[in-house]
């Protein structure tokens, strides 16, 4: 370290405030929708993804949780979601009360609004905040980087059945995969590679001599071995 890097003076501000901001997924009608929340700001960006102070008694990741119970009416545990924090955000604000955000990334299958939440949320196709304007602060680089970090695990892992209601087919799965990546796949080809990944997926059991046609529920797995590239 240089000596003038060493000796400068940096001024210290007692008043940052940490808040958790969460970019809720979820896939509608074969698109791939975020949960939005009506914000106090400006008519132009007049929506933030869903957020909240950290309380005192509590860390970052039952905030975030909490956003979600508070917001989504069909969350029920860690069990049902996937919930994963993204990275901090703590860019100078330029004012008094600067403001650091951890941001998360949930994937809902079944996303529907509490009565109170309802209100004032509102789910929005990605095209038509990304990059929009509509969002507000750095809200947009939040969203963008959940996108990406849920299009890159969708490569690795088996969180795209996260985003689908159990028990599902292996076409309702497809669609997950088509609307994060927004692109079209093989069907055959995509049903092989599933079927061919241990615990994957699992056949759904009508009683324990049968099993349901073409329905399946979650795997065991939580890696993809090999991997479900993303074509280019």
């Amino acid at each position: 370290m240089s000596d003038a890097l060493s000796t400068r003076a940096v001024s210290v501000s007692s008043r940052a405030f940490l808040d958790v901001d969460v970019a809720v997924l979820t896939v509608r009608q074969g698109r791939l929708g975020v949960l939005a929340a009506r914000s106090d700001g400006d008519d132009r960006r007049s929506w933030g993804l869903p957020s909240t102070p950290v309380g005192d008694e509590e860390d970052c990741d039952a905030a975030a949780e909490r956003v979600l119970l508070l917001q989504a009416a069909a969350v029920s545990g860690r069990d049902t979601m996937f919930l994963e924090q993204l990275r901090t955000y703590s860019a100078p604000s330029g004012s008094a009360q600067r403001r650091v955000s951890v941001a998360y990334v949930a994937l809902v299958a079944n996303l529907s609004l509490s009565p109170t939440a309802a209100a004032v949320n509102r789910v929005f196709d990605i095209d038509d905040l990304v990059n929009t304007g509509v969002l507000a602060a750095d809200h947009d680089a939040m969203l963008f980087d959940a996108i990406e970090r849920v299009r890159a695990k969708l490569e690795y892992t088996t969180v795209a059945t996260s985003l689908v209601t159990e028990p599902f087919t292996i076409p309702e799965l497809r669609r997950v995969y088509e609307s994060v990546w927004g692109v079209s796949l093989h069907p055959a080809n995509f049903r092989r590679k599933v079927l061919a990944t241990p615990e994957f997926v699992r056949p759904e059991a009508v009683d324990e001599a049968r099993r349901a046609p073409d329905l399946y529920r979650r795997g065991s797995a939580t890696l993809l071995h090999p991997a479900m590239l993303r074509p280019q």
